[in-house]
């Protein structure tokens, strides 16, 4: 009964369960089902038919409803079938219209296509009657233009091109046949041109062989004109040459100015003006000219004249072969440039429309362009002065010529300033030789005086002033060597040679004034300066020579205020004028002061370099020598003597004094920072594998000649123990291997009051792993012996502490 209890109990619980399974997502069908065996042992079993009767029902119904549904299903599988044979029968029938339809239109087809054709053919032949009546025309006037050209009728065939052009060809432009036709009107037209054009060909030719004799002959006048109008032109401030009456004066006037020749050789009086007629028959010209016009074609008349004098300007402007060689050479080719433009000139004033200012200002800067060329190629090629200076005249009388005629001519002043550099080039070129011939016979030693002539010989060459000097007696020295006299004259002689360029480019006194001090800067900047340091550079200048050097440029220096004085008395131009250009003497002999110091230092630092490599270190010794080595010695007394000459140079003044004082201070520095970097770097050199412990006290020793040598003061004027800090690095590095202080070291590293501030950790690891080697190697027993074993473990430990603090820097940067 307990059994049958609990079962009844139990089926309402499945049927709830299998009601939320039913209902619920299937997410949590889990703990419903969970539930199921949580239960009594039985329920599972239970649970299971009653799932099994759940599903039965399920099952019956879904038969139920399948059954309902499928008549109508059948039903409609049924017509489908009856529809099928309905549709077969269907295509049949249409299959067979289309067939039946196809076969009763072919023959219309046929017969439309027949007509088809027939009234494309109708059409055509309309059309081909239409265009055969428009083109008669076209071929009667065609065939008519072929006779009048048999014919020699050139005036009526142009005519007959014309209508055909206008009227006939417009009408039949499409056909292949016009245009072959238009293609070949222009040849024909071609061959009226070269036809009624032979005589132009003459008149060219004629031209161009007169060209030299026009040329000459208005470079002639120009001349002239220059010598008459100097002081007009002075007074109304232009431009020499510029050929002012022209406009005013009639036309048969100036004709005969432009047209005129030279002065016959044997009596310069009696002198044969001619015109461009007597040179040149201009009528071939104007017929042309005229033909053009009237049949219409002026234009292409006017396009092969100003081509062919195009070619013409090319030929002429062509340069000579011997142009660099001789002025001769330029004045031909100048000659015929002038005669080619006064011809130009001519025909645009006597004709209307042949040739316009726009064609010859054209023509001109084309021309202008190829001069410029020209004469700065072959220019280039001139190094004689006196070559530079002739051809700078001829280019004045050229530009002067075409200037009178209207022609602008500023790039030809321009390019004179080109050629005016050029020739200052060959200018600093011959001063370069002469500075290093005066440098080569240099002594490098003040000049000695015995008398007054002597002295003021020297007084007269080069501004000097000392008052100290004049009140000695004789015998005495001037500070300065004998180059400082020679250079400064031959400085003013550039001045001259340079003004015999500038004086005659028309330029007022101020241009002229800027030009001699800016080509003087040039001098002094570039040549005299390249020379200064050439010569500090030479191998056999010794370090007394560059201190005279040094001396040498100071006076140099100061003589530049009386350069400027001398070209302000040349151009009567004052310095206090705000556009004047300064000479820059301070800055070129500053540099050349710094490069003698720079060389001084250099060559000290080589013999210091020499001294060290004779070093020889045994540096496994057990035991010091007891005294310096002998190449240390050797090179502090070198040092001495060096700074002994230095301090002890005459000197005439308290400024050359403190410069030789001051060159001395910083070589003797240089040298003793030189020499502690040399001595740190052979400690640290990477080839050296093991130092012992006596190596490092022979170095120390070394290292205490050296502090004795700064504290000695080699050279007068160091304060406190400035010299002796050079050597700092290696005093406080080595102080820290002889009292083996590791400890203070390791716990006061980079703190201000460090003990060893100037020992760097990646130094002393560097050092002490040298160490360390030579002490495993010499001590081969040192397992026995307490102290040595010690040591070791010192060292080893040590080093490590170096390493972790090296790791640590590095990771920090």
């Amino acid at each position: 009964m307990a059994e049958n209890s609990e079962g009844l109990g139990t089926v309402p619980e499945h049927e709830r369960i299998l009601q939320e399974i039913e209902s619920t997502d299937t997410a949590c069908v889990g703990p419903t089902l969970r539930s199921v065996y949580d239960d009594q042992p039985n329920a599972h079993k239970k649970f299971m038919e009653k799932l099994d009767a759940c599903i039965r029902n399920h099952d019956k119904e879904i038969e139920k409803m399948c059954n309902f549904h499928h008549q109508g299903f059948v039903d409609a599988i049924t017509e489908l079938l009856k529809v099928r044979t309905d549709a077969e029968k269907l295509k049949v029938q249409v299959t067979d219209t289309n067939r039946r339809f196809q076969d009763a239109g072919k023959e219309v087809i046929v017969q439309t296509e027949d007509i088809i054709r027939c009234r494309i053919q109708q059409r055509n032949i309309t059309t081909v009657v239409e265009k055969l009546q428009l083109c008669l025309p076209v071929l009667e006037m065609y065939s008519k233009l072929k006779e009048q050209m048999t014919a020699k009728r050139y005036y009526s065939a142009l005519k007959t091109m014309e209508q055909l052009e206008n009227v006939y060809f417009p009408r039949v432009s499409q056909y292949r046949f016009c245009q072959l036709m238009i293609e070949n009107l222009p040849k024909l037209r071609e061959d009226i041109k070269e036809i009624s054009m032979s005589d132009l060909k003459d008149f060219l030719e004629s031209i161009r062989k007169h060209s030299d004799k026009i040329g000459e002959t208005a470079m002639k006048q120009a001349q002239q004109q220059k010598t008459f109008s100097v002081a007009l032109q002075k007074q109304n401030n232009v431009k020499f040459g510029k050929n002012m009456y022209l406009n005013d004066r009639i036309p048969e006037e100036r004709k005969e100015i432009e047209l005129k020749q030279g002065f016959e050789e044997e009596d310069e009086n009696e002198e044969e003006i001619l015109t461009v007629q007597d040179l040149v028959d201009f009528s071939p010209v104007y017929r042309c000219l005229h033909i053009y016009s009237v049949l219409g074609d002026e234009e292409t008349f006017e396009n092969y004249y100003r081509k062919q004098r195009k070619k013409q300007a090319r030929l002429v402007l062509q340069p000579q072969s011997n142009m660099p060689e001789t002025v001769d050479g330029y004045r031909r080719y100048f000659t015929q440039i002038v005669g080619f433009f006064v011809v130009e000139d001519h025909i645009l004033h006597v004709t209307q429309g042949l040739v316009t200012r726009a064609y010859t200002d054209e023509l001109w800067n084309m021309a202008l362009s190829k001069i410029i060329a020209v004469l700065r190629a072959h220019s280039s090629y001139c190094t004689d002065p006196d070559l530079v200076l002739e051809l700078k005249n001829l280019i004045v009388i050229f530009a002067d010529t075409l200037q009178g005629y209207g022609f602008p001519v500023n790039r030809l002043f321009d390019l004179l300033f080109e050629i005016r550099d050029q020739y200052n080039e060959t200018l600093l070129k011959k001063w370069a030789g002469v500075f290093r011939d005066i440098f080569e016979e240099d002594n490098y030693s003040p000049i000695p005086i015995v008398n007054e002539e002597e002295y003021k010989a020297v007084i007269s060459k080069f501004p000097f002033q000392d008052p100290d000097l004049e009140k000695q007696s004789f015998p005495k020295k001037f500070p300065m060597s004998q180059s400082v006299p020679h250079i400064y004259i031959q400085v003013k002689e550039f001045i001259y040679a340079s003004l015999k360029f500038s004086e005659s480019l028309h330029r007022s006194s101020t241009e002229i004034d800027d030009m001699l001090r800016k080509s003087t800067n040039l001098l002094l900047t570039r040549t005299l300066s390249s020379c200064l340091l050439n010569l500090i550079r030479k191998p056999h200048i010794g370090l007394t020579e560059l201190v005279q050097i040094i001396i040498n440029t100071t006076h140099l220096e100061q003589a530049c205020k009386y350069l400027e004085d001398f070209i302000t008395n040349i151009t009567n131009i004052s310095q206090e004028t705000v556009h004047t250009t300064r000479l820059y003497g301070l800055s070129t002999f500053k540099d050349a002061r710094h490069a003698a110091e720079g060389e001084i230092y250099t060559k000290l630092n080589q013999k210091i370099d020499e001294f060290v490599q004779l070093a020889d270190y045994d540096w496994t010794m057990s035991e010091p020598d007891g005294r310096a080595s002998g190449y240390l010695m050797d090179l502090i007394n070198f040092l001495r003597s060096i700074f002994q000459v230095f301090t002890h140079l005459p000197t005439n003044s308290s400024d050359h004094a403190a410069m030789t004082g001051k060159v001395a201070q910083t070589a003797c520095m240089s040298a003793c920072q030189h020499l502690s970097t040399s001595l740190m770097q052979m400690l640290l050199d990477s080839e050296l594998k093991q130092i012992s412990m006596g190596a490092v006290q022979q170095f120390n020793l070394d290292v205490i000649q050296c502090e004795l040598f700064a504290s000695s003061e080699p050279v007068p004027g160091f304060q406190g123990d400035t010299l002796q800090l050079a050597f700092i690095d290696l005093r406080q590095l080595l102080d820290l291997f002889m009292v083996w202080d590791w400890s203070t070291y390791l716990a006061d590293y980079g703190q201000p009051a460090s003990k060893y501030l100037r020992v760097n950790p990646n130094t002393a690891l560097t050092l002490l792993e040298k160490m360390k080697d030579t002490s495993k190697k010499n001590n081969i027993f040192a397992q026995f012996r307490k102290n040595d074993r010690d040591k070791q473990k010192l060292i080893e430990t040590v080093v490590k502490q170096l390493r972790s603090l090296v790791n640590g820097m590095s990771q920090h940067t």
